[in-house]
């Protein structure tokens, strides 16, 4: 027959899909994305910019130095007249010069700018690791909700392999009723739609399971060639508490740390322009060497000159025509914009985090109602089987038990996963996502 055909292939597929794998923790899955997850390491390679910038090399505390050579050849046609009334006429006359040197330039003070710019340096790398912090926390609250959802499919599929087992078993028992006149060809044939319905969802499970997990594997950073299942069991942090994560979302919001840093940043800025009212002081050292190789009708044939030569020099912009004063009436307001942004943070920061207190009160609460459904659903699944076996209930009252039976499977896992995720979300709020043990 048809349909036993078409049984036969989705088992086999089914089977060749859901034989053993490897199971993927989440540890595991936490792993691979720190170490592999391309976001992240663009992230990390930014953090070592950051940290190169604060180095002793950039800072300007150190002096420059360098050293410059030259050398000058001349041929010329000379006519002197010497002082004694002897003239000479040279044609053709050579001479050359030589020179090296080695200058060391070095300030001495500048007014603190340099002290502030190194500060300020120091802040943007704590900065850049706070930025970091924050693309972490989102790739990891994006590799739960691919991970999540290849848990939820891989229960759903399960689920639904049960429903399509009870569907085989209908369908036998519904032929061999009808090869003893116990019932009708109709019953045989809605056995038959029901069972060709639960392949199709089968297929579209399966494939569905199996494009998350390539999403979660680009994630992963395509490291897993092989493939694998994920864990199904988790747990919920019961013991939250609501003042207690608010306390660490002001302390340790990653968003609330990032205004704060970019306070810090403004305020130096503002002393680093203010600096630029002050004079320059730098000290200035060379040691040269220099060769003169005169022609003919020179008093001196050959000269040579080593020596060293040092100073110190001041300089002071009295005005500027009012740029260094514009930039600090400038970056004032860029202060002050910085705090407003802060008091902004705070006010969407308190929204947030009660939304998300409340919506995962509200899922945690959903998870347990969908926990006592499936228990109501499976008893009148089963009450619903016996009297179907005994010809009390028809195939269609049947059919919708067995339907509420496995709509109610997947809500609970829908809920389950759901709840997780809002669990996750205070816990990224509060500066703690990274502090989860899974």
């Amino acid at each position: 027959m048809h349909h036993r055909t078409y049984i036969t292939y989705i088992l086999v597929f089914f089977g060749i899909y859901m034989n053993a794998q490897e199971i993927l923790t989440p540890d595991n899955a936490i792993q691979l994305t720190l170490e592999h997850n391309y976001g992240i390491q663009i992230a990390n390679n930014t953090v070592k910019v950051a940290e190169n910038n604060t180095s002793i090399l950039n800072s300007g505390y150190l002096p420059t130095v360098t050293g410059s050579a030259g050398a000058t050849y001349n041929l010329d046609n000379t006519e002197a007249e010497f002082s004694n009334g002897n003239t000479t006429v040279l044609n053709g006359a050579e001479s050359s010069r030589y020179n090296a040197s080695v200058n060391l330039n070095y300030t001495l003070f500048d007014g603190l700018g340099r002290l502030y710019n190194y500060k300020r340096l120091k802040q943007q790398y704590q900065l850049s690791e706070l930025e970091a912090r924050e693309t972490i926390e989102n790739t990891l609250l994006q590799l739960f909700s691919v991970y999540y959802s290849v848990a939820q499919l891989s229960e759903n599929t399960n689920a639904i392999k049960e429903t399509f087992e009870i569907s085989k078993e209908r369908l036998v028992r519904s032929e061999y009723q009808f090869e003893y006149g116990q019932n009708t060809k109709l019953d045989v044939l809605n056995a038959e739609v029901d069972i060709n319905n639960d392949s199709i969802t089968i297929v579209n499970t399966v494939q569905q399971l199996i494009n998350a997990k390539r999403d979660l594997n680009v994630i992963l950073g395509n490291k897993l060639t092989q493939d694998f299942n994920v864990d199904t069991n988790i747990s919920f942090l019961f013991q939250l508490d609501k003042e207690d994560l608010w306390t660490k979302t002001q302390a340790n919001n990653v968003s609330l740390l990032q205004a704060n840093k970019n306070i810090d940043i403004s305020t130096l800025d503002i002393k680093s322009n203010r600096s630029q009212y002050l004079p320059t002081v730098g000290l200035t050292g060379s040691y040269g060497w220099n060769r003169n190789n005169n022609n003919a009708a020179a008093f001196v044939a050959v000269s040579t000159n080593t020596g060293l030569s040092g100073g110190i020099n001041l300089s002071w912009n009295l005005f500027d025509g009012g740029s260094t004063l514009t930039r600090v009436k400038n970056a004032k307001i860029a202060l002050e914009n910085q705090q407003l942004q802060k008091e902004q943070i705070l006010i969407d920061l308190e929204r947030n985090f009660n939304n998300a207190w409340d919506d995962y009160q509200n899922k945690v609460l959903i998870f347990q109602l969908q926990e006592e459904n499936i228990k109501t659903a499976q008893n009148n699944f089963n009450r619903t089987k016996e009297k179907f076996k005994i010809g009390q209930v028809n195939s269609i009252e049947f059919r919708q038990a067995q339907l509420n039976l496995l709509n109610a499977e997947l809500s609970r896992n829908q809920a389950k996963y759901n709840a997780k995720l809002a669990e996750l979300v205070v816990l990224q709020l509060s500066g703690d996502l990274l502090n989860v043990k899974f």
